[in-house]
């Protein structure tokens, strides 16, 4: 049974999408792992893994979903009855709401910032920005008040519903976003010494590059384009079987690396002109950007319009990450009437905030808390963007390429154009084979096995 809930338009669809997949993995930490994996030598193996091997996993997960018309958990038992294959869904329900938990406490630092920025005190901590992002990470009631600021909009949101709720806000936060960058990346590369950052941004020095930094740009492309959870399983399922697939997967990736390219060149001149160190970590984009700002006349006026679309990019995908949990709980009554649809809201956005809480608070009372050497706060995101998402792409890799029906992935890659039948044949060998196999050596490659 397709859906009750569909979106209106492939437009509609594409934005969601690619709203899901930017957010902070494109803006937030793409910028920061970048400066302490390497430069562009990162960017380069980021750049081979999004399109060799994020773009056959996300063309993937479209077909599942959209071939039966169900979310993550659903599709999975639909095409392999009576297996546990559907663990592959409860995985990236699982891993969703564990993302969600420390994504939103990131969330909560972009309000703070706002809510600084409306009282005119964003200028008022000793030590400038450096200042500000030391109170905005350490204060623990300002932190955890801020996350369930941030986590109550995004219930507010998903409760409404696909149209009403994800795809409205979608259709103005992305081209609004995209327009203020440009003026951003205007302003960076004519500082003074931009071109430093230009070359650390761009030119590929390998000599920094280890295993480690390899698992992190292959765990960057699955966190940037939000495959390896199954939300683009419940995000397609969503879309109407006239469609073609191929164009949107297309589009998603082609923005979401425009994007990440963007705000690399917004801040590494940026870094390199005004002093800062490109390893700064995660408040990197919270220090540098405001200070980039400062150079551009009505700075204030333009970093709060920047603060508020970076809000909306970050909420965009956080709806992806509550949407497929949602979805799994509203299940048996085809995608959630609205009462049952805003109580499974609710309820999923109170449990994500209690789990949350810890790494709201790795900056402050539980700084000393650590998990292998790392914070609360770093082993979540770790443990998210390094193994369970890398998993559940090679699960997804296995599942489309050897339990799926030959003919029905090439009906859907193909559908609305013949002339993809090539492109059909590409795909599935990386996706049998290319894609397991690399994600498998890189796994093996950091444990010291090869």
């Amino acid at each position: 049974m397709q859906q009750e809930e569909q979106w209106s338009s492939k437009l509609g669809f594409v934005l969601a999408s690619a709203g899901s997949a930017i957010g902070l993995g494109a803006i937030w930490k793409l910028p920061y792992v970048t400066g302490v994996s390497g430069g562009g030598a990162f960017i380069l193996l980021f750049l081979l893994f999004s399109v060799l091997i994020g773009f056959p996993l996300l063309l993937g997960e479209f077909i599942i979903g959209r071939s039966t018309g169900k979310e993550a958990v659903s599709a999975y038992k639909e095409i392999a009855p009576g297996s546990k294959w559907h663990w592959i869904g409860y995985l990236g329900v699982f891993t969703c709401f564990l993302l969600l938990s420390f994504y939103s406490v990131i969330g909560g630092w972009i309000v703070q910032y706002l809510f600084y920025g409306v009282t005119g005190m964003m200028g008022s901590f000793a030590g400038g920005y450096e200042g500000l992002f030391t109170e905005a990470v350490s204060n623990p009631v300002a932190a955890v008040a801020a996350q369930g600021a941030f986590l109550l909009l995004t219930i507010l949101v998903v409760a409404k519903g696909v149209q009403n709720g994800i795809e409205k806000m979608n259709k103005i936060m992305m081209p609004a976003l995209f327009i203020l960058f440009i003026v951003l990346i205007v302003r960076s590369l004519t500082l003074d010494n931009a071109m430093e950052g230009v070359s650390f941004f761009l030119y590929p020095d390998f000599s920094n590059i280890t295993s480690e930094s390899v698992l992190f740009a292959m765990g960057q492309s699955f966190f940037s384009l939000s495959v390896g959870v199954s939300v683009m399983v419940t995000y397609s399922s969503y879309l109407s079987k006239k469609e073609s697939l191929v164009q949107p997967a297309v589009s998603v990736v082609g923005v979401n690396l425009f994007i990440s390219i963007l705000a690399g060149l917004a801040i590494f001149p940026a870094v390199f002109s005004l002093g800062f160190e490109p390893a700064e970590g995660p408040g990197l984009l919270f220090i540098v950007l405001p200070s980039v700002f400062d150079q551009i006349m009505f700075g204030k006026v333009f970093l709060f319009l920047f603060l508020a679309l970076f809000l909306f990019a970050t909420l965009t995908s956080a709806f992806s990450m509550l949407e497929i949990v949602v979805a799994a709980l509203t299940k048996n009554k085809g995608g959630g009437s609205r009462g049952s649809r805003s109580k499974a809201a609710w309820l999923t956005g109170l449990g994500i905030f209690l789990v949350g809480i810890p790494s709201a608070l790795s900056y402050s009372v539980l700084g000393d808390a650590t998990i292998f050497g790392k914070t609360i706060f770093d082993s979540a995101d770790f443990l998210v963007s390094n193994i369970l998402m890398p998993v559940g792409a090679l699960l997804i890799s296995i599942f489309v390429s050897y339990k799926m029906k030959k003919d029905i992935l090439r009906n859907e890659i193909i559908q609305g154009s013949k002339e993809l039948n090539g492109l059909f044949t590409l795909w599935y060998l990386l996706m049998r084979y290319v894609v397991p196999a690399v994600i498998v050596v890189v796994f093996l490659n950091v444990v010291g096995v090869i």
